[in-house]
This record gives C-alpha cells, sequence and structure tokens, in this order.
C-alpha cells in the first residue's frame, strides 16, 4: 500500500478471468456481497446509486467490522464505467456517524482500474481527495479507508476466488 495525505493506492493481483474480476466490481448485487453493501439497483455512470451497509458475506471477520455499522446509509456517486478496464465513483469516506449530514462535505474519488498480466488481473486501487475533508473528520478518514481497503481488497480476492 502507498498512501499520501491525499490518497491511498492499493494493488492485488487476482488468479481470477478479466470478465469474473469485472463482474463483481461493476455487478452491484455481487460488489455488495463482497464489500459489505446492499445497494438499491444497478451501477449506471452519471447516476447516484444508494444502498446501506450490510456485512460482507466472504469473511467472518471483516463481518464482524461491519456489523455495528449495517443499516447506515450511504450514496455512490458513479462517476465512470469502461468496461473490462476503469470503475470509479465518489462517496463521503468514513460516513458512519449517526445523525451527521455529509452531504455539504466533498467526496473522494475511488478508482478500480483492471489490467490483464501473465499472472492474472492487476486490480489498482486509488481513493484521492482526503485533502480537501474537514481538517477534523481528515486523518480518521484517511486511516479508516486505508485499512478498510486492505481488508476489501481480501474480500474481493476470496470472492473472484469462490464464484
Amino acid at each position: 500500500m502507498d498512501s499520501s495525505t491525499d490518497r491511498i493506492e492499493q494493488h492485488i493481483l487476482l488468479r481470477a478471468p478479466l470478465e469474473r474480476v469485472w463482474h463483481a466490481l461493476t455487478d452491484a448485487r455481487a460488489f455488495g456481497e463482497w464489500f459489505g453493501m446492499a445497494l438499491d439497483g444497478p451501477f449506471v455512470a452519471g447516476q447516484p446509486i444508494t444502498g446501506t451497509i450490510q456485512p460482507t458475506q466472504v469473511d467472518a471477520e471483516v463481518a464482524k467490522l461491519q456489523a455495528p455499522h449495517a443499516g447506515t446509509p450511504f450514496t455512490l456517486y458513479i462517476e465512470r464505467i469502461e468496461p473490462m478496464r476503469v470503475f470509479a465513483w465518489r462517496w463521503h469516506p468514513y460516513a458512519i456517524e449517526p445523525g451527521m449530514d455529509y452531504e455539504k462535505e466533498p467526496t473522494t474519488l475511488v478508482t478500480f482500474e483492471l489490467e490483464a498480466v501473465a499472472e492474472g488481473i492487476m486490480l489498482r486501487l486509488v481513493e484521492s481527495g482526503f485533502d480537501q475533508l474537514p481538517a477534523a473528520r481528515r486523518d480518521a478518514a484517511l486511516r479508516a479507508n486505508a485499512g478498510g481497503w486492505t481488508m476489501q481488497m481480501g474480500n474481493i480476492e476470496k470472492y473472484v476466488a469462490a464464484h
């Protein structure tokens, strides 16, 4: 993992076909299973999608960490869907405080890029824009999401291995 104060960067080699990895990333139901979300529709570029946190179905330890936040609502603002290559959205990171209105805060940009390599699919993740968050939340959001993405990369690896 590489990070700065503004961005998180991670990558993982997935030993699965490109189509399976793409499906895990861009099919809202599949995404929700490994990420730990229940979403209200499909991912469509230029459209927001809402949902709630629901513990992941692929890792019991990660599910235990997500469980206290089950039911917390959120919105993903889908930016780009370039088939078999790029999936990107904006969101309010670490927006888990009950009753807090995060809608006036800036969002971060989450970008997944896929590259076929000899051993499988290299999945690269970048979440950027932390420097523009309110100072009171910036460090906690960066720390929480850096750890969260480490777990999520393991989750997608487990998901694509099993599906």
